[in-house]
């Protein structure tokens, strides 16, 4: 993984791309996940690590929305996957 900040923005990006059910195109639908590992999936999910799975971008969106952001800006490539948030000033 890798965050970048900057003055106007904050970008996270994260090696793979989209996997399996996941595509380029279809990044970001809600509901729609899929696991690299679903061993290492699960296990993150007992022990407590994982609220809830697919449910990170929805979250991340509502809270930018009640925070008066722009909403994410998803750059999915089948090599990587960038997220960016926009910083309120």
């Amino acid at each position: 993984m890798r965050v970048l900040w900057f003055a106007d923005r904050v970008e996270v990006g994260s090696p793979g791309g989209p996997f399996g059910n996941v595509t380029v195109e279809n990044f970001g639908w809600p509901g729609l996940v899929d696991y690299r590992n679903p061993t290492i999936a699960g296990v993150l999910s007992r022990l407590g690590y994982v609220q809830r799975f697919g449910a990170g971008l929805p979250i991340a969106q509502r809270a930018l929305k009640e925070n008066g952001n722009p909403p994410l800006e998803t750059s999915p490539t089948p090599e990587w996957v960038t997220v960016t948030v926009e910083l309120v000033r």
